[in-house]
């Protein structure tokens, strides 16, 4: 039981940090449209890993299902 609970924390923990760093970038370089948010949701859930570039640059895609 304290495993699941230590894992449910870190879970909680790395979520508010990837929304604190999503706030951060977005409030840097804009942010996105709710059709590029669905698309990279998309992308994301079909074997995709989305990479940024440089400061103020679009997401790109690649490929990783092999």
């Amino acid at each position: 039981m304290s495993t699941w609970l230590a894992d449910a924390a870190q879970a909680q923990v790395r979520q508010i940090r990837l929304r604190a760093a999503l706030d951060s970038l977005a409030a840097e370089i804009g942010g996105l449209d709710p059709d590029e948010a669905d698309r990279l949701v998309a992308a994301a859930r079909s074997g995709f890993t989305v990479v940024t570039g440089d400061r103020g640059a679009s997401a790109q895609l690649v490929d990783t299902s092999g």
